[in-house]
Formats: C-alpha cells, structure tokens, sequence
C-alpha cells in the first residue's frame, strides 16, 4: 500500500469513527445499551458523557490503526506530546457534523 492511500484511509476511518458515537445509539456501533426502552416506554439514548468516553476510545482506535499502517510503509516516527494535542483537536473537528445532526438540528414535525 503506498503512503497516499493509507493516508486518505486514515482520513476516511477517522471521518467514520469521529461521528459514529453521534448517529447510532449503539455503543461502538454495534452493542446496545442494556435496555432499549426506558420505564415510560420511550426508547433509551445514550448520555453524552457515554458519547464522549467513545469518541475517546475511537480516537485511540484510529490513531493505532494508523501507527500500525505507518509501520507497515516504512520506519514509525516518534511524536510528542503537540502531535496529539493537533490530532485529537482534529478528531474532535471531524466529529462536528454528528454534533450537529445529534444536538444542535432543529427537529421539525
């Protein structure tokens, strides 16, 4: 795989996994909460600090897929401390389009 295409793969898995705690109730995508429907019948939603702690985990998760594809073109580059502060401020910006549609899109009907 050469370096500009395991670039743009990064880009787009981190695209992916930036938004998926916003547009899913599903924790990681695929595992329900334990239960689906609240006392009152309502269907149940995840919190938002639940939201965060996945957005968390799905920034490490992606920034080991990438480490693990760097390793495969050629020589892993040691980062500091400012290339994670720049990366998870990116990843917090790939995840406003699902911030918007989860909180801040007016529900109409």
């Amino acid at each position: 795989m050469d370096s500009s295409l395991a670039s743009w793969l990064v880009v787009a898995i981190a695209l992916a996994a930036a938004n998926l705690p916003f547009l899913t109730e599903r924790v990681f995508g695929f595992i329900p909460l334990k239960s689906s429907t609240a006392s009152d019948g309502t269907a149940r939603t995840k919190s938002f600090p639940l939201r965060l702690l996945e957005l968390i985990v799905l920034y490490f998760v992606v920034g080991f897929l990438a480490r693990t594809l760097e390793s495969r073109i050629g020589g892993v580059f040691a980062q500091n401390w400012e290339f994670y502060a720049v990366t998870g401020c990116l990843f917090l910006v790939l995840a406003f389009p699902g911030f918007v549609l989860r909180y801040l899109r007016k529900k109409r009907g």
